[in-house]
This record gives C-alpha cells, structure tokens and sequence, in this order.
C-alpha cells in the first residue's frame, strides 16, 4: 500500500495517522502538489493529496473517502462507529474539522503572495471561518459530543487541524478560551502516530 503526499499537508497527516494507529503497513511516496513537474496527477486528476494505491492497484483519493476505505478493510481499532447515525455525526465533525485545514491552507496561500496582491478581505473571511470552526469544537467538547481521551475519525481529524494551524503560524492565539481543544490536542500529540507524522520544521 502506498500513500502518495507532502509531509506538510494536514490532510495526508490524517490518513497516515490512521494507518499507523491501525497497525497498517504502508510506503509514503513524498510528492508536492503544487510543483508543476508533481507525480501526484497520474493518482488523482485533480492534482491534491493524499492518494492511496493499494495492493490490489486500486486507488483512492480525497481523505474521508481515504478514510471510509480504510474503515472498510475492518481493522481495528474502529475509528467510526457502526451506529449509522452516530457515524454521520463522526463524520460531519471530520468534515468540520477539514473545514478549518481548508481555510488554514487558503490562508498560507494568500500570505504566500506579494504584500500588495494580498487581500486583507479574503485573510478576515477565512480567519472567521477557522474562528467559528474551533469555537464549534470547543462546543462539542463542553457538551460531551466529543471527548477529549477519544479516538476516533473526529477527534484525529481535529488535532491535525490545530496542529496544521501551528505549524503554519495561522490564527495565533487560537488557543484562548479554548481549553477542552487544548487538552484534546495536548493528549492526541502525545501519541506516537502523531509524534511519527509532524510536519518538518523549516
């Protein structure tokens, strides 16, 4: 099995934290999404990471879709439930959770333009986004829909979204008032999947 992406992406850090806490053996394949002479192409025709090539020569991208394969293979431990509905709400957290990497990395990108191309509009618009998005999780947290010693699709989701917005130096301050997404990111960095996955320091 292969995982085709960046060290840096917090999408590919998902998959490959998944992987690794099932015990799934798997070659990375480095590949950057944004350099034009990028093999990534020839897994996914849109160019994005991660991509999963499996044994079977299958291969699958897109990281819930990633995701849903490798909840399929039924290797434990389950990081969805089997309760329909209480998967979709598994789920609907991941995707908020890749809410927040989508508006980090559109962060990055317009900072990563000349100063006076930047758009001061489009910087507010997405750190609102992330703003909403972790006040939402911190919700969950108070109200038990999330716990903070779980893990699961969710809560691996959530601790690659914070941890790309460290990385990356987006939203600093995140973390005020925030103490149950601390606690929660504290206790998943802790763990060796997490530790093996973080991106590399510039």
């Amino acid at each position: 099995m292969k995982l085709i992406g960046s060290y840096t992406s917090p999408f590919v850090r998902k998959i490959s934290v998944l992987l690794l806490e099932k015990g799934i053996t798997f070659e990375f394949v480095n590949e950057q999404p944004y350099n034009a002479e990028n093999g990534v192409a020839q897994y996914n025709p849109l160019g994005k990471v991660p991509a999963l090539l499996t044994d079977d020569g299958e291969c699958w991208f897109d990281s819930p879709i990633i995701a849903e394969y490798i909840e399929l293979l039924g290797i434990a431990p389950a990081m969805v439930p089997r309760e329909p509905k209480a998967a979709l709400t598994v789920r609907q957290i991941e995707a908020l959770a890749d809410g927040i990497m989508d508006a980090a990395l559109a962060s990055v990108r317009e900072q990563a333009r000349p100063a006076a191309q930047q758009s001061e509009t489009e910087l507010l618009r997405q750190r609102e986004k992330i703003n909403r998005s972790l006040d939402r999780c911190e919700q969950l947290l108070e109200d038990g829909s999330v716990k903070t010693d779980t893990l699961n699709l969710a809560t691996i989701a959530i601790a690659c979204a914070v941890g790309y917005l460290n990385f990356r130096h987006v939203s600093p301050g995140w973390c005020v008032e925030r103490p149950l997404l601390v606690k929660l990111a504290e206790t998943l960095f802790q763990r060796e999947s997490f530790a093996r996955t973080e991106p590399p320091k510039a």
